[in-house]
């Protein structure tokens, strides 16, 4: 029988890395003319399958969508994606997520995410890059017909709803958020 060595594994997990670090990078490279549109529909998308998102959109000061988030691990993690804010339903800018996580994860997925501001203060914590989730932030999985019960937490409610892949994970790590304003 033969064996796998440890640096057969760190060889293959570096090149793993490199490789989703490099995807990552050109699926949030540059601005997209129809990012606004793609935003638009993931939201659409989300409020259909729990329309409870509705009232937090509506009652909400702004919102950051994230249409496609791709995330990728083995131990090591990354996520990265572009997105829309808004302020009362508005397009004020774009923003830039990524993610990095260590831990027991394997696998690869997609993912949209949506962050509702309660309030004027959350907005323009998040639109001068105040913000970082780190593991004590948690989204709501958005699952057809579940419930949704979400208080604010520091003025901002998160949910995602995955796309598509499969994913193995019990980790730590955050999230990082760029704002560009709208020209």
């Amino acid at each position: 029988m033969k064996t796998i060595s440890l640096k057969t594994i760190q060889t293959v997990l570096i090149a793993f890395v490199i490789t989703a670090a490099t995807a990552v990078q050109a699926q949030v490279g540059g601005w997209k003319a129809d990012l606004i549109k793609e935003a638009d529909t993931a939201l659409v998308e989300m409020i259909k399958k729990q329309p409870k998102l509705q009232s937090f959109k509506d009652k909400s000061y702004g919102y950051a969508v994230f249409p496609k988030v791709t995330k990728g691990a083995i131990g090591v993690g990354g996520a990265g994606g572009k997105g829309i804010v808004y302020k009362a339903h508005v397009p004020t800018g774009q923003s830039t997520l990524s993610q990095a996580t260590i831990g027991f994860q394997l696998g690869g997925q997609q993912y949209k995410e949506v962050i509702f501001f309660e309030n004027e203060e959350a907005y323009k914590k998040f639109t001068n890059k105040k913000v970082k989730f780190n593991g004590q932030a948690s989204a709501v999985a958005i699952t057809e017909g579940a419930s949704v019960d979400v208080a604010w937490k520091d003025g901002m409610a998160i949910f995602t709803q995955t796309s598509g892949g499969l994913m193995f994970e019990a980790s730590v790590g955050g999230q990082n958020f760029k704002f560009k304003p709208k020209e």
